[in-house]
């Protein structure tokens, strides 16, 4: 072999070495950013997408006669939107069809408690054959799920509580999957404004006999106690009224 042609030949085999050497070069950096990129996917923590906190009265009365009431009720419809009032929802209670209760989201509280005292909200519901005197109460909704579902049977739990984080973080860690299986799925969950350690939550009710087996068991009730819940709850069926 002459001079030139080892040299050549030499040349070639450093060359393909060199080849190789970068080719595993390039593969292990491959590697380490695709360890580093799934790495960073792993520790994304999930984000529960937050709502903007709104204020909701609810009155609570009996009437006479449903079917001639809420035409009474709708022809008031512009003396509420001048207190700032919007109307979400009038359900009625589960067999108990003359008890009804009315959501009403506010502007402004102050403007919807001098609402409840006009002369001619009284005649209004006089006329429209309410027989009891109303109930009003004042919520922060912190919690709202106001997503698409059948369900029109609702429970409502309202309770008051020792310290409402301590309450919050024992709540959360039933976690709703649990309340789900229980048939209860949760929608609201709101705080007294009077009283913020008022606890007031909403739950669409898909199965009703496992709704209330759940929450008349022993598991619930000592659940509520080791959050701090203080008193009796009032526990209330409803349905979203057509």
């Amino acid at each position: 072999m002459n001079k030139t042609n080892f040299i050549l030949k030499q040349f070639r085999v450093i060359c393909i070495g060199s080849m190789l050497f970068s080719c595993n070069e390039t593969t292990e950096t491959a590697k380490e950013e695709l360890k580093t990129s799934d790495s960073s996917v792993a520790e994304t923590p999930s984000v529960e997408t937050a709502i903007t906190p709104f204020k909701v009265m609810l009155i609570k009365h009996s009437v006479a006669d449903y079917e001639k009431w809420k035409p009474a009720y709708d022809a008031h419809d512009s003396v509420r939107k001048a207190y700032g009032l919007t109307d979400i929802d009038v359900l009625t209670e589960i067999g108990k069809p003359s008890q009804v209760l009315v959501v009403e989201k506010m502007a402004d509280v102050q403007q919807a408690k001098d609402f409840t005292k006009l002369p001619e909200l009284k005649n209004a519901m006089q006329k429209a054959g309410v027989k009891s005197a109303p109930e009003f109460s004042y919520y922060d909704v912190i919690r709202n799920d106001d997503s698409r579902i059948d369900a029109k049977d609702r429970v409502m739990v309202t309770h008051k509580v020792r310290d409402f984080d301590a309450w919050l973080k024992a709540y959360d860690g039933e976690s709703k999957a649990t309340r789900s299986s229980e048939g209860m799925v949760d929608r609201v969950l709101a705080r007294g404004i009077d009283d913020p350690n008022i606890v007031h939550i909403v739950f669409a009710v898909t199965n009703i006999a496992k709704a209330k087996a759940a929450i008349g068991s022993e598991a619930k009730k000592n659940l509520m106690m080791s959050a701090g819940v203080e008193g009796v709850p009032t526990i209330e069926y409803y349905r979203i009224a057509d």
